[in-house]
């Protein structure tokens, strides 16, 4: 059964003209509960698909690991109907021994939407977490016209996107070649981070220097902190950032850059990274 789309009988209703039904694609939106060692942390709604990329990446962008070797298994739990099914929404952790198991403080008193993945944080002191990979000195720099084709690269990636106009995705992409790495598209754009962030610790790829993370909705205060987490030099979204999403950005020294479409990009930080190679090489010349 396909799990991602979902087919649904609609009403078709253009003013002036003769209502017409017709099959429509839904993506799907269904709970996804996390847990650690058997112990609850977090639930989710999210686009069935890479749950363990989710899972993976939730708990970097949460701190709790850092390492693919930290990461050692995650299953499908049974049981989670009456009559002892699975239905694929519980989705268990182990990790690897020695690392220590998610702070209390992490578990969330009930459940983050597909549009906000902070909306259970126990305390705002949370919201802020401490990275174990620093940004700042990342020497990357990115040739202008080479970032415009993320966009456009990205989208025509989201296979589901183009059959239900219904889910945001998120890319990470080599920073020198332009070569993206992976794709995943979910409801929630902080959802598509954390299987794009989970698929990089799986293949042990953290921290991410030399890439840029690519997102197809604007750049949240979320996102910015989920892309600082895994060690990524630059976050760019096709629409607008926060303003604390600049402001943690610059505190970072990580790149952001907003409104990327076409030919133009507005950049609110980092912008030493952004370089025109085609405008360096004729002012070169004309010296």
């Amino acid at each position: 059964m396909n799990r991602i789309t979902a087919r649904r009988r609609v009403i078709r209703l253009t003013v002036g003209d003769r209502p017409s039904t017709r099959e429509d694609l839904l993506a799907v939106e269904e709970p996804l509960e996390i847990r650690v060692g058997g112990r609850p942390l977090a639930v989710t709604m999210r686009t069935p698909g890479h749950d363990v990329d989710l899972a993976a990446g939730f708990l970097v962008s949460e701190g709790v690991i850092t390492r693919g070797e930290e990461f050692r298994t995650a299953r499908y739990c049974a049981g989670a109907t009456e009559e002892g099914l699975n239905t694929y929404n519980v989705l268990d952790v182990t990790l690897a021994p020695g690392v220590a198991p998610p702070d209390p403080s992490l578990e969330r008193s009930f459940y983050t939407t597909s549009s906000c993945g902070l909306c259970g944080k126990a305390s705002i002191d949370a919201v802020r977490t401490q990275s174990a990979y620093s940004v700042a000195d990342d020497p990357l720099q990115v040739d202008a016209e080479l970032l415009t084709t993320f966009p456009d690269t990205l989208r025509a990636g989201q296979a589901v996107f183009e059959k239900t106009g219904g889910l945001h995705a998120a890319a990470l992409f080599d920073g020198a070649t332009g070569r993206m790495l992976v794709l995943r598209e979910d409801v929630g754009r902080h959802n598509a981070v954390d299987k794009v962030i989970g698929w990089a610790l799986t293949e042990d790829r953290l921290p991410l220097t030399g890439t840029v993370l690519m997102v197809s909705g604007r750049a949240s205060f979320e996102l910015t902190q989920k892309a600082m987490m895994a060690g990524i030099p630059v976050l760019a979204a096709v629409s607008a950032p926060s303003s604390l999403a600049a402001e943690l950005a610059t505190e970072a020294g990580m790149t952001l850059v907003g409104f990327l479409r076409g030919g133009s990009m507005v950049i609110y930080s980092g912008g030493e990274r952004v370089v025109e190679t085609q405008l360096a090489l004729s002012d070169g010349n004309a010296a």
